[in-house]
Order: structure tokens, then C-alpha cells, then sequence
């Protein structure tokens, strides 16, 4: 049985901003990727699918980077809602954020049948920038971690 998020920042973001691959609830293909608080950390849960193989048995990277995308920025939008004085599910559309960076350092294999689980400790850089720190656990094994530097996302995102 694996962990959920009850209150995620992506269930919240407006339905042009909605259609990510990691984190878009409207991509019927992506991952559906969700990130909430857990006291002062955020967290995001996966069940990697048979699609994800590296080699038998093991997770591909590519699904580990994604994921510390996803919940980095995530985590940043979180960060910014709340200091904005609102939580998931208070009415509010919550900052949208794109990645300015990505970091992702492989520590382990990564086997299959574990639920992944990304935590990240969210450090505010710049008024529209946010610093995600994020580890990613197999089970209860460390297999990366990753940085992210998300950017408020520009008003010329919109189409």
C-alpha cells in the first residue's frame, strides 16, 4: 500500500498550468507526481510503473529526475503560497514555478516495487526564486538527491 499526499499544490494550480508531465493532473500519460507539506518538509510519493525499467528489476534514472523536478518546484510553489498566508484547498490559486535548475546525484540502484518518496527542504534565494533540496528514498534507502533552483513562472508562460 502506498503513502499519499491529501492536500497537494498541484491539485490547486489552475487548468492551463495543469498539464506537466510529472505534476500535471490533466496529463492523462504523466506521472500525477503530488507534493504536500509534512510539517515543515514536502513530500511526494511514487509507485514506479514497468515502464520506468533501466535494466530488469531496477528504476530509471530519467523517473528519478523528473520526480526531484516535479517536487522541487512543487515544494517552491508551496513555500510561496504559504508565505502568502494560504494553504491547499483554501480557494486560492497557488504560484505556478518553472525550473531554473536541476541537480540529481545518484547514490544507489534503485529497485523496482518500492515506493519512492521524495522530501524537500524548501530555502527562499530571491523574491522569485526558491532553493528545493531534495532526497529521494526507495523503501527506506536513500538512492538521490537532487537541488533544484525554481523560478516564479513569467506571465509570458501563458498562451
Amino acid at each position: 500500500m502506498s503513502e499519499t499526499v491529501e492536500h497537494a499544490i498541484q491539485d490547486e494550480y489552475g487548468k492551463d498550468f495543469a498539464w506537466c508531465y510529472g505534476c500535471g493532473r490533466l496529463n492523462e500519460d504523466g506521472l500525477h507526481l503530488r507534493t504536500g507539506w509534512n510539517g515543515e518538509e514536502t513530500m511526494t510519493f511514487y509507485e514506479p510503473r514497468k515502464e520506468h525499467t533501466a535494466i530488469p528489476g531496477f528504476v530509471y534514472g530519467g523517473l528519478l529526475a523528473s520526480l526531484v523536478d516535479c517536487h522541487g518546484t512543487g515544494s517552491a510553489s508551496l513555500a510561496l503560497h504559504r508565505k502568502n498566508g494560504h494553504e491547499p484547498g483554501s480557494g486560492e490559486e497557488p504560484p505556478r514555478f518553472v525550473t531554473g535548475s536541476l541537480h540529481v546525484d545518484f547514490l544507489k540502484p534503485t529497485p523496482q516495487g518500492k515506493t519512492l518518496k521524495a522530501v524537500g527542504k524548501v530555502e527562499e534565494i530571491h523574491p522569485k526564486k526558491f532553493k528545493v533540496n531534495v532526497e529521494v528514498f526507495a523503501g527506506d534507502v536513500k538512492v538521490a538527491n537532487g537541488e533544484v533552483v525554481a523560478v516564479l513562472m513569467p506571465s509570458t508562460f501563458t498562451s
